[in-house]
This record gives C-alpha cells, sequence and structure tokens, in this order.
C-alpha cells in the first residue's frame, strides 16, 4: 500500500497517500462500498472519522487485506 500516490503536488510531485476515503478503498480494491462500510461496521476494518467523512489508514487496509481468506489450498 505504501507505494499508492495520492495526490500531486503544484510542482507535480507524487505524494504517497496515508488515508484512503471508502470510495477510494471500493475502486483500489474492487470491493463494493457497502462491503467496505459493512467491514468498518463490525470492526474488520478500522476507520477514522472526521465530521461526515470516514478515513481508513493505508497501514489498516493493508492487514484488512492480508487477513482476508486465502484462495489457494494450503
Amino acid at each position: 500500500m505504501s507505494d499508492y500516490s495520492a495526490a500531486e503536488t503544484p510542482r507535480g510531485k507524487r505524494l504517497p497517500a496515508f488515508a484512503f476515503s471508502v470510495a477510494e478503498v471500493a475502486e483500489i480494491t474492487g470491493l463494493s462500498r457497502s462491503t467496505i462500510y459493512e467491514a468498518i461496521i463490525t470492526g474488520e476494518l478500522p476507520a477514522k472519522k472526521r465530521g461526515r467523512r470516514r478515513l481508513i489508514l493505508a497501514g489498516d487496509l493493508e492487514t484488512f487485506l492480508k487477513g482476508l481468506p486465502s484462495t489457494n489450498p494450503e
């Protein structure tokens, strides 16, 4: 997750994204917004809230994704 670039400065330099909106997480992962909100509500995916906006920290998203079940038999 740490290499995902989100914003570009006025000088054109890319900055690493430290947090994502629910819509961005849905776009990055291919999961629906409903699935993301459900994971937040159940506590599977920690989120921060500021006003009406929810933010998911990059590290928390990475931990959540690593914790999903594997489709490969072990």
